[in-house]
């Protein structure tokens, strides 16, 4: 393994732990949007708000981590990609900035109408924000992103079949990773209805992904032959546990095994993005650039590996530190969150009544 290597597994590292946090995170956004009304969605909300609040802003460092990681270690292709699919990740910008504002006025404005229209906000944008990542993944992934600046197609890059299957299935992910956290947090609070209902959405996203990847087959097959046969090759193993830790996840979901759930979720997905890291390996930028082509040079590389070395003995205990307190937090504090739903549900049912 070359020195090149090593700097994209670790970005690597940096991508997986951004879908599987930041992604439970917009997976969060998306069943508020779907919650129901004021009146029926007081509880879901509730918990959703209490469950990301310590943490939805501490998970963008993954982002800005495998950002900064491309940008110094491979900076033909970040240029590529940054100048090519524009639009999309303009798309990704806007919403991670008008999620953020909306989730944050939402908690402090008293007024009902703005609630909702923050509320809106923060769900839409959860949404749009993955479906964009997901269509950016879909461009690189087929190749249709030549090196050089603005070199590809601005529209058609992104607007195709492999690129609009990956922006569903990371919508999909995302939902189906977020019902999982949530339904064993709902179960901490005591609240049995809610944990039911987080739990049937987790088993329904669950599914619609699994078929969703399946028919996502002949997609690939059609729209994006070297990527199949990556898939169908050198990455087949990996492919093969995503789908086997897919399906025990479901298996664990309709036994109500809760906490066991959440690992074999996570490595269904951790299997399936360093499977697409397996199929289209040595290339960065399919079928034009290789990864040791596309390289900074050995003492740039060196120099952030060690920067990182350094600056990770702060960030790893800390961001340690904030999950294990966060997952440390007493069942009274999950209760309080699931009571105080309850209190919301009657006083925003009879605000909306006033209105």
């Amino acid at each position: 393994m070359t020195l090149a290597d090593i700097f994209l597994a670790v970005t690597w590292v940096g991508v997986t732990a951004y879908a599987l946090l930041g992604g439970a995170d917009f997976g969060a956004g998306a069943w508020d949007l779907i919650a129901g009304g004021a009146h029926g969605g007081a509880r879901q909300r509730a918990l959703i708000e209490h469950s990301i609040g310590p943490v939805w802003e501490a998970n963008h460092v993954w982002l800005i981590f495998a950002l900064v990681m491309l940008w110094t270690g491979f900076p033909t292709a970040f240029a590529s990609i940054m100048s090519t699919l524009y639009i999309p990740l303009m798309a990704v910008a806007f919403g991670v900035i008008l999620r953020g504002a909306a989730f944050a006025f939402r908690k402090a404005v008293p007024e009902l109408w703005l609630k909702r229209l923050f509320g809106a906000c923060f769900a839409a944008s959860s949404v749009i924000t993955p479906f964009f990542l997901g269509t950016v993944a879909g461009a690189v992934a087929t190749g249709r992103v030549p090196p050089g600046t603005a070199r590809g197609q601005p529209i058609t890059s992104w607007v195709n079949p492999t690129s609009l299957l990956g922006g569903i299935l990371a919508v999909g992910v995302c939902a189906y990773l977020a019902a999982v956290y949530l339904t064993n947090d709902a179960r901490r609070t005591g609240d049995q209805e809610l944990t039911e209902w987080f739990r049937v959405r987790a088993l329904a996203a669950g599914l619609v992904v699994g078929v969703v990847a399946l028919g996502g087959i002949g997609v690939l097959r059609a729209d994006a032959p070297r990527l199949f046969d990556g898939l169908t090759g050198r990455a087949l193993p990996l492919v093969a546990a995503s789908a086997l830790f897919g399906a025990a996840s479901l298996v664990l979901l309709a036994r109500r095994r809760l906490l066991a759930v959440r690992a074999t979720a996570a490595l269904a997905v951790v299997a399936i993005i360093w499977g697409w890291a397996a199929a289209q390996y040595p290339y960065l930028l399919v079928p034009y650039l290789t990864i040791a082509q596309a390289a900074s040079s050995p003492a740039v590389m060196w120099a952030v590996l060690a920067s990182l070395a350094v600056g990770s003995l702060l960030l790893v205990p800390s961001l340690t530190l904030l999950f294990v307190l966060f997952q440390r937090e007493h069942v009274q504090d999950l209760a309080a969150a699931g009571h105080a739903g309850k209190g919301r549900t009657d006083r925003d049912g009879t605000e909306a009544q006033a209105l």
